[in-house]
């Protein structure tokens, strides 16, 4: 097939499955409403508190299934567009089979499958669950002592949408993306390509701001929104499961370059891919919202962790959703790669990564669609990426730190000889 037909072959092909995947919403179909919090809450401050049951509504995504089998089947791939769609297909019909067994043991299975487990090797060869280990004793290592009194105020969300908006309104010179507060939410904040939510009444920091903007706005909405300027590949606007791995990492990341993390959102990190490990020991829903409590987290948002990592599956024990593993790995292979654009003089494909919503090998793939014009490079970029020499600055130093060993820094005075 010629390359001009083979690019409308595949863009109709993509169409297609943009369709079919529309309503396979894994996230918001596999969450809680807001009651089983109240009620569990409730409970656990009369001394009794029980199991959540939450009865999921049944799915049948038979007819989307059907349809991304036959895109599948289509796509040829051996070319860019018929891989991704191949890939794409094939994780979008995961979700629609986990969504058709939420309640069940199955999801673990499923999840596994798109997300992976705690146990699963990093670059370097420790696990996601050992990084996790060694970000948690850091956390409990460092000096409360040394947080400003500004770092510790409390924002409410009404304050807090008020300024994200203000940003925003800023960034966009107009309205494109709205800051709604939600009752119903049960996590503190939730973004899509045009509206971010806010958990009304929960109380927010100056670094949830930051993170906020940078992580949900900078990174979840503003790739979903690139994504729908390609013509090709509208399907580069939604949150296909396959790419969460680069998205979170990527989001992270730009917490982590912009001064936007903090320790104790490392630690949150870290907690969640512990906890999932523990459920998938045989931990039931209450010991993981204990583990929670224990290690400083309010009830609520005890309970709103504990959710994450049951969402979907059995709270008795022995199962998890793990999509919370991908945070860490995905953090350290963009890392990675952003490091390797630079050594090879490719910084411009991390501009590119932020076209739509893709993974690291699917923007290498791209690259002669890009050159060529049929994939249009992003319209919005985050400041901190539209800035290559600063970008480029902090990657270079990153890549020359690496090779000092800190077991090899044994003194206050071996430090300045280096």
């Amino acid at each position: 097939m010629a390359g001009t037909d083979a690019i409308a072959h595949h863009a109709a092909l993509d169409a297609r499955m943009a369709r079919a995947a529309r309503p396979i919403r894994l996230l918001s179909l596999a969450s809680w409403p807001a009651s089983e919090q109240q009620a569990f809450l409730a409970g656990w401050a009369r001394g009794n508190p029980r199991l959540p049951d939450y009865q999921y509504p049944k799915h049948d995504f038979s007819d989307a299934r059907r349809e991304l089998a036959a895109v599948t089947a289509a796509a040829d791939p051996t070319h860019p567009l018929g891989q991704y769609l191949v890939e794409s297909a094939q994780g979008w019909v995961l979700a629609a089979e986990l969504l058709e067994h939420l309640g069940s043991a199955q999801v673990t299975d499923l999840s596994i499958a798109l997300f992976g487990t705690p146990d699963q090797a990093l670059p370097g060869g420790i696990t996601t669950r050992e990084a996790a280990n060694h970000f948690l004793r850091v956390a409990d290592d460092f000096d409360r002592e040394l947080i400003a009194p500004a770092e510790q105020v409390e924002i409410s969300a009404t304050a807090l949408a008020l300024r994200l908006q203000s940003e925003l309104d800023d960034f966009f010179d107009s309205r494109v993306i709205d800051v709604e507060l939600d009752p119903e939410l049960i996590a503190k904040a939730a973004a899509g390509a045009t509206r971010i939510r806010l958990r009304s009444g929960a109380a927010f920091s100056d670094y949830d701001l930051q993170q906020l903007l940078q992580h949900e706005a900078f990174v979840h909405s503003l790739t979903a929104l690139n994504g729908r300027q390609q013509e090709i590949l509208p399907s580069l606007a939604l949150s296909s499961p396959r790419v969460t791995a680069t998205q979170e990492g990527l989001a992270v990341f730009a917490e982590q370059i912009t001064g936007s993390i903090d320790i104790e959102r490392m630690k949150r990190v870290s907690l969640r891919i512990e906890a999932v490990a523990m459920a998938l020991e045989g931990a039931d829903f209450l010991q993981v919202f204990r583990y929670f409590l224990e290690s400083g987290q309010t009830e609520v948002e005890s309970f709103t962790s504990a959710q994450r990592v049951f969402r979907g599956v059995p709270t008795s024990g022995g199962q998890a959703f793990t999509k919370d593993t991908v945070y860490l790995r995905g953090l350290l292979g963009v890392h990675t790669f952003f490091r390797w654009a630079l050594k090879h003089r490719k910084l411009r494909l991390c501009r590119l990564l932020f076209a739509g919503k893709m993974t690291l090998a699917d923007v290498q793939r791209f690259e002669p669609l890009f050159e060529s014009g049929d994939l249009r490079e992003p319209r919005w970029l985050p400041p901190w990426v539209a800035r290559a020499n600063g970008l480029a600055g902090t990657l270079a130093f990153s890549l020359f730190a690496n090779r000092i060993r800190l077991e090899q820094v044994v003194s206050a005075e071996s430090v300045v000889d280096l």
